[in-house]
C-alpha cells in the first residue's frame, strides 16, 4: 500500500521513460481492435500458444516444472495428474481461462485474490488463505549462506494491509492520481511487498497484472504470454523488484524501476503481437511462424530442446522439419547430429 500512498500525494513528475512507455502503449491499444479482426484462425493458434506458455512459464519462474511431453495434454486435456507440479500448472491454466473468459467482469477484490490463489495452489492446505505465520524472503547462496532479502508484512497485519491496498487502488482509479497503468503496477508492487500468502505470491501477482490489463483495455496478454516475457527477462524482474522494494516499509522507496520494467514487458508483448499479425498474408502456418520467431530470438547457439521449450504444444518432429527447411535456405547452420546438435541462427 506504500506505493499507492505515494500516488495519493499526486507526484508532480513522472520519469521521461515512463511517459514514453505510456505513449507507446496508448498507441498500441488504439490499434488493438484492428489487429484482432484479422485472421481468426491465426488468432486462435496464438491464444492457445499463449495459454500454454503462460501456465508453463509462470510456474517455471517459481521452480515448478513438468514433463515437456505432457504439457499439451495438461493444458487442453483432462488427464489424471501425476504429481504436485502438474496440479499447479493445471490450476494456473484454470485461472488463466477464467480471466480470459470473464475479463472485465472480474473485480480486483479480496475475493478474487483469494480465489486466484486457491486455483493456482490446488489442494494444498492453505490454498485461498492469507499466511498465518511470518515469512521473510530469504536469499540462499551456493555455499550455504543465507540472508534476508526482504522483510514482508507480518501475518497478523496482512489482512489490514491488503484491505487498505485494495481501497487505495479503487480510490486511485476513481480520482486519477496517476495514469491507470502506473496505478496497476504500483498495486502489483505493493502486493508483492506485502507478500500475503505463504507461497504462490509471484503467480498470483502475474495473474492480477493480466487481469488489471484486461480491465484497463490492454488485452495483448490474450495472444502473447506476458509470463513468458517475464521469464525471458527474469534477472531484470528480480533486479527491479529488489530496487523498488528497498525502504518500502518506511514509505521511502522508489517504485519507478519496477513500474518501467512491467511497462516494458507490456510494450514488448504488443510489438511481438503486431509483428505476427502486421502482415495481412502469412506465407507459412501460424505454428511454423511461432517456431520461426523462437529461433530468431536466439542470441547464441541453441539445441532443438531449447526451441521445444520455447514452443510448448508444438511437436518435436515439426520443429525438426522447420530447422531442416531453414538450414536448406541458409538461415541456420548446424554442428553435430541428434539431440546434442548445436544450431546457429544466421538470418535471412
Amino acid at each position: 500500500m506504500m506505493t499507492l500512498r505515494q500516488f495519493a500525494a499526486r507526484p508532480e513528475m513522472v520519469p521521461a521513460a515512463t511517459s514514453w512507455y505510456l505513449a507507446d502503449l496508448g498507441e498500441a491499444r488504439g490499434k488493438q481492435e484492428l489487429y484482432t479482426r484479422q485472421l481468426p484462425q491465426r488468432l486462435k493458434v496464438l491464444r492457445e500458444h499463449a495459454l500454454i506458455e503462460s501456465a508453463v512459464s509462470s510456474n517455471r519462474i517459481e521452480g515448478v516444472t513438468v514433463d515437456q511431453a505432457r504439457i499439451g495434454t495438461l493444458i487442453f486435456g483432462k488427464p489424471l495428474l501425476r504429481d504436485r507440479d502438474e496440479e499447479e500448472v493445471r490450476g494456473y491454466r484454470d485461472a488463466l481461462k477464467w480471466i480470459h473468459e470473464r475479463g472485465t467482469a472480474i473485480p480486483i477484490s479480496k475475493e478474487t485474490i483469494l480465489r486466484l490463489h486457491s486455483m493456482t495452489r490446488g489442494r494444498i492446505w492453505d490454498a485461498g488463505r492469507y499466511k498465518e505465520k511470518d515469512g521473510d524472503i530469504i536469499e540462499r547462496f551456493a555455499d550455504g549462506r543465507e540472508r534476508v532479502r526482504f522483510k514482508t508484512v507480518p501475518a497478523v497485519r496482512t489482512p489490514k494491509f491488503m484491505s487498505e491496498t485494495l481501497a487505495l487502488w479503487d480510490d486511485c482509479l476513481r480520482d486519477r492520481w496517476v495514469h491507470p497503468l502506473i496505478a496497476l503496477v504500483g498495486f502489483n508492487l505493493d502486493f508483492l511487498c506485502i507478500h500475503p500468502f505463504r507461497d504462490g505470491n509471484g503467480r498470483v501477482s502475474r495473474l492480477l497484472f493480466l487481469l488489471g490489463c484486461y480491465r484497463l483495455g490492454y488485452e495483448v496478454g490474450r495472444y502473447v504470454s506476458l509470463e513468458r516475457l517475464i521469464e525471458e527477462n527474469k534477472e531484470r524482474y528480480y533486479e527491479t523488484l529488489q530496487a523498488s522494494s528497498q525502504r518500502w516499509h518506511e514509505d521511502k522507496h522508489d517504485p519507478w524501476p519496477y513500474i518501467n520494467y512491467l511497462l516494458y514487458i507490456l510494450k514488448t508483448a504488443y510489438v511481438e503481437f503486431e509483428s505476427r499479425l502486421g502482415q495481412v498474408a502469412a506465407p507459412r502456418g501460424a505454428k511454423t511462424e511461432l517456431v520461426g520467431e523462437a529461433i530468431r530470438r536466439q542470441r547464441t547457439d541453441f539445441r532443438l530442446v531449447d526451441i521445444e521449450r520455447a514452443c510448448p504444444g508444438v511437436g518435436r518432429e515439426w520443429i525438426r522439419v522447420i530447422l531442416a527447411r531453414l538450414k536448406k535456405e541458409g538461415q541456420v547452420s548446424c554442428r553435430g547430429k541428434g539431440p546434442a546438435a548445436r544450431w546457429w541462427y544466421k538470418g535471412k
